[in-house]
């Protein structure tokens, strides 16, 4: 038998069958097309999951299981998801709603736990303690410490993209301000490259991005300093130094073995890794014995991690 593993994102939903070496055998991608309603998110999610099975020639009764991750805070007991500010779910019935449409038991999670379950899953030396960090349209932290998932009390812990790092910054989407995931996530990242493009008119990022703002990723930056474009270097620098306090922050709170990044940002790989790592050297008041590095599973550890929920779950 299969499980099937869905990855829900404020962007982009990947569903995927996973076997039992952990191996994703079929892979299908939509956008999530925010805003919208439940209804219709669930509604095309299923769709998206029977071009799965069929692209791997499968039916649903190859299927044992289902498990979601999403993004908020979610009880995993009774597959509710408590609050998603990014997705505007409140008090949604997730894992009902996927098993009524599907027939299958369905677990639901955290999107970030998931994914660092999924790390922990192919972690050799199964670190004590793990953390992952999911670098999207968010941002979302998954906290492992002896073999199980932290979720906190009422489900609402390992929340770290709404750690604060700016008191007075800029307003997040869950009515706090500066917020860790208003600076350092892919959806900042982006905004402070358009920033530093209209306040720099003669920067290459204009030529990456063909002359349009609406052209602009998380790579055009990276793109701009590996061609030696200063303005691109100061937006990396400046966005990576965000990203390292956050990262300061859960080396203290937890002292983990082990902190995982994913996300389109972690293609960057050493580009990423290499300040970053001197950021944190920097910032940090202790010394530290953390391994920070891209997380093997990349973007999948989100589809593996809730294909395996059935698992911790029960």
């Amino acid at each position: 038998m299969y499980k099937i593993g869905i990855d829900l994102g404020g962007t982009n939903i990947a569903i995927g069958i996973v076997d039992n070496e952990n191996k994703i055998i079929s892979k299908v991608t939509i956008s999530t097309l925010l805003p919208d309603t439940i209804g219709n998110i669930v509604g095309r999610t299923v769709d998206a999951l029977k071009k799965c099975l069929a692209k791997a020639d499968l039916t649903i009764k190859d299927i044992s299981s289902i498990g979601i991750g999403t993004p908020g805070a979610v009880d995993s007991k009774n597959g509710t998801v408590i609050f998603a500010n990014n997705l505007d779910f409140k008090n949604v019935p997730l894992a009902k709603m996927l098993s009524e449409k599907t027939g299958l038991k369905v677990y639901c999670e955290n999107d970030a736990n998931a994914a660092a379950y999924g790390e922990y899953l192919v972690d050799k030396n199964k670190s004590g303690t793990l953390v992952a960090i999911t670098i999207g349209t968010g941002i979302g932290g998954g906290v492992i410490i002896g073999g199980n998932l932290y979720s906190g009390n009422k489900f609402s812990g390992g929340e770290l993209g709404h750690m604060v790092i700016n008191f007075d910054g800029i307003p997040c989407s869950c009515g706090r301000t500066g917020c860790y995931e208003m600076y350092a996530s892919a959806s900042a990242l982006i905004r402070q490259t358009k920033e530093a493009m209209q306040q720099n008119l003669d920067s290459l990022m204009w030529q990456i991005c063909s002359g349009n703002l609406d052209n602009v990723s998380g790579k055009t930056a990276f793109d701009g300093m590996r061609a030696g474009d200063e303005t691109a270097k100061a937006v990396v620098e400046k966005y990576i130094n965000y990203i390292s306090i956050g990262l300061v922050d859960i080396i203290n709170t937890f002292g983990p073995e082990t902190i995982c990044i994913s996300g389109g940002v972690s293609n960057e790989g050493e580009y990423l890794l290499e300040p970053l790592r001197r950021h944190i050297e920097l910032n940090s008041p202790i010394n530290n014995q953390t391994t920070v590095k891209i997380a093997k599973l990349s973007n999948d550890a989100g589809i593996i991690g809730a294909a395996n929920l059935d698992a911790i779950s029960e």
